[in-house]
C-alpha cells in the first residue's frame, strides 16, 4: 500500500485549517508575530504542500508592533463559500485574545481584503456555512461561572454574510467533556443531519486531546460525545515519537474520505525544537461519529495515503541555496512584528542580500533588521556567506538561531576595542546575554555556519569550529510559548559611525548530508 510521510508541514506550523474547493486544498497556519501573517498552503494530495502566499502581506491590515513573539495572529480558519474564501482569526496581546479579524479573498493566493473587525471575544474563531446558506461564527472564551461549567465555554453567534457583522443572540454551546480542562479551538461539521462540535482540551502541550458533542440543531443543545477524547497521546510513553497531538480540522475528499489535519511534536528526551507541526490523519465516520485513525488509534509517522492519490515522485534531499537575485524574498523568509523593506533587501539580477544596521536589538519587541526561516529538520544545516566589517564593537551581524526574543543564539560578525576583526558566539536566555566563544578572522567574506542534531547547535566560521549550544536550550520546553527554531539573518549596531551594512552573497539551508531523507 503506498504511504506518505508525516509530517506534511514540517517545522513551526500549528494550529492548521483546511479546506477544498473542487479539487484544491488550502490550509492555513498560526503565524504570531511573525510578518507576512498566515500563511496560505495549496495541495492537490493532502500530502504535499506548496505556499500561495499570506492573508496578511500589509502593514496597515494588522499592527503587530509590540508584540511578544508568540502572541499576534491565533489559529486562524479558513472556508470557501460560493465563490469567496473567508479567514478569520484572533489577534493576541498579553497572550490573551483582543481582537477577532474577518478576510476575505476570491483568490486565496491573494489580494485578501482589509480586516473586517467582529465584535467577538475570546481565541480560535470558526465559520460554519449550513446547508440553507446561513453562517455561524464559532470561538472558544472564559466561562462565566467556571466552578459549575469548567474554565472555558465554546459559543456562536450568526455572522451575516451581506454586513460581515456578527447578529442575533449569542448561544452558548458546550463547556468540554474534560472537568477541569480549557475548551478551544471548536470546529462545526454536519453529517447525516448531525451537528459535531470538535474542540481540543487539555492545553497544547502533552495533555494535549480532541473532544466532540454533538447536537441535532445547529445552535444546540450539544451533548458531549462520551467516547471522547477521540484521539490523543497523552496517554503514549517518552518512546513514542509523535507527542502533543490536537487542534484538528477535518475535511472531506472528492474520493469520498475524511482526512484530519492536526497539529503534533516530535520531542528528543522529552523536549522539541521544530514547534508543532502538521500531520494528516484519517478519519472514518460510523454511527456513533467520527472515528480518527481507525486502524491504529494513533498518530502516525507513515500512514496511507489518501485514495486516489499517487505517489509523488521521489526528490532527493538536499541543501537549498537563495543567492535574492529576486525582486522580493521568497515566501519562506520572515521578519518581526512588520515589513523590513528599508533594512533588508534582495538584488534583483545580480543576487545578493543587503542588512543594514538597526540599532533595535534581536531583544527587543520593536521592528529589526532580521529575516528567518522556519528549521524544519532537527538535523540540518544553514550556511551564509557575508561580508561585514564592524566600524565599533557596538556594530554586528551574522547567523541568528531564535527562538523567540529572549532565547536565541547569535554568530556575528563583529569588532573588539582594539578593531580585531572577529567572529563572536552569543547565547541569550531570559533575556540575558552570555558571550560563548570568540575566533579572529581575516578580513573579506566569511561562510558562518550553524549544523544541528539530537545533541545540540555546532557553529563555525569557515572550517573553524566556534563553539556549541545543547539543544535543550533552544526547545519550546524550556524557552516557552508557542513557536519553534528559525534560522536567521540579522544585522544590529549605530549605522551613523560607519560601516552601517551587511552583504550576503547566498543562504543556505537543509538537511545534514549524511541523513538521507529523515526529516528528523
Amino acid at each position: 500500500m503506498p504511504t506518505f510521510s508525516n509530517p506534511v508541514l514540517a517545522g513551526s506550523h500549528p494550529d492548521p485549517s483546511i479546506c477544498r474547493v473542487g479539487e484544491d486544498y488550502y490550509l492555513v497556519t498560526s503565524s504570531f508575530a511573525f510578518h507576512p501573517g498566515i500563511p496560505v498552503l495549496h495541495s492537490r494530495d493532502l500530502v504535499d504542500w506548496r505556499p500561495l502566499g499570506h492573508v496578511v502581506d500589509r502593514p496597515a491590515q494588522v499592527s503587530l508592533a509590540g508584540l511578544d513573539v508568540s502572541e499576534g495572529l491565533w489559529a486562524a480558519t479558513i472556508r470557501h463559500h460560493e465563490g469567496t474564501f473567508y479567514v478569520v482569526v484572533a489577534l493576541a496581546r498579553g497572550r490573551l485574545g483582543s481582537t477577532t479579524y474577518l478576510f476575505t479573498a476570491s483568490d486565496p493566493a491573494g489580494p485578501w481584503s482589509d480586516p473586517v473587525v467582529l465584535d467577538a471575544e475570546g481565541i480560535d474563531p470558526s465559520l460554519f456555512f449550513d446547508d440553507d446558506g446561513r453562517c455561524w461564527f464559532t470561538a472558544c472564551r472564559d466561562a462565566a461561572e467556571p466552578e459549575v461549567t469548567g474554565p472555558g465555554e465554546l459559543w456562536m453567534r450568526e455572522l451575516d454574510l451581506s454586513t460581515l457583522e456578527l447578529t442575533g443572540p449569542t448561544y452558548a454551546l458546550w463547556y468540554g467533556a474534560m472537568r477541569g480542562a480549557w475548551v478551544e479551538a471548536p470546529h462545526l461539521y454536519k453529517r447525516d443531519g448531525v451537528y459535531w462540535l470538535i474542540g481540543a482540551e487539555g492545553g497544547t502541550e502533552h495533555h494535549h486531546a480532541v473532544t466532540a458533542a454533538r447536537a441535532e440543531a445547529v445552535t444546540g443543545p450539544y451533548t458531549t460525545d462520551p467516547r471522547s477524547p477521540l484521539l490523543t497521546h497523552r496517554h503514549r510513553g517518552a518512546a513514542e515519537p509523535i507527542h502533543n497531538v490536537g487542534h484538528v480540522d477535518l475535511v472531506d475528499t472528492p474520493a469520498g474520505e475524511t482526512w484530519a489535519v492536526a497539529l503534533g511534536t516530535r520531542p528528543v528526551d522529552g523536549t522539541h525544537t521544530l514547534g508543532r507541526e502538521v500531520f494528516l490523519v484519517p478519519v472514518e465516520w460510523t454511527d456513533r461519529g467520527p472515528v480518527f485513525a481507525p486502524d491504529t488509534g494513533r498518530v502516525n509517522l507513515s500512514e496511507r495515503l489518501p485514495a486516489g492519490t499517487a505517489p509523488a515522485p521521489s526528490v532527493p534531499p538536499g541543501p537549498v541555496r537563495d543567492r535574492f537575485d529576486g525582486p522580493s524574498l521568497g515566501p519562506e523568509w520572515y521578519s518581526l512584528r512588520g515589513p523590513v523593506d528599508d533594512l533588508v533587501s534582495p538584488t534583483p539580477g545580480d543576487g545578493g542580500l543587503t542588512i543594514r544596521l538597526a540599532p533595535g536589538p534581536l531583544t527587543s519587541t520593536g521592528t529589526q533588521a532580521f529575516v528567518a526561516r522556519r528549521q524544519r529538520h532537527l538535523r540540518m544545516r544553514a550556511a551564509a556567506r557575508i561580508r561585514f566589517r564592524a566600524a565599533t564593537p557596538a556594530q554586528e551581524a551574522g547567523l541568528v538561531v531564535f527562538q523567540n526574543h529572549r532565547t536565541h543564539a547569535t554568530l556575528a560578525l563583529t569588532t573588539d576595542a582594539d578593531g580585531t576583526r572577529q567572529v563572536v558566539l552569543t547565547a541569550v536566555e531570559a533575556g540575558t546575554a552570555t558571550r560563548l566563544a570568540a575566533v579572529p578572522v581575516s578580513d573579506g567574506e566569511v561562510v558562518l555556519a550553524v549544523e544541528s542534531d539530537e545533541s545540540g547547535y555546532t557553529f563555525r566560521a569557515g572550517d573553524d569550529p566556534v563553539g556549541s549550544v545543547e539543544r535543550a536550550f533552544f526547545s519550546t520546553e524550556r524557552a516557552g510559548g508557542f513557536v519553534g527554531v528559525h534560522i536567521g539573518l540579522y544585522g544590529v549596531g549605530d549605522n551613523g559611525s560607519g560601516s552601517g551594512e551587511a552583504r550576503v552573497r547566498w543562504f543556505e539551508y537543509g538537511p545534514r548530508p549524511d541523513t538521507g531523507a529523515v526529516q528528523l
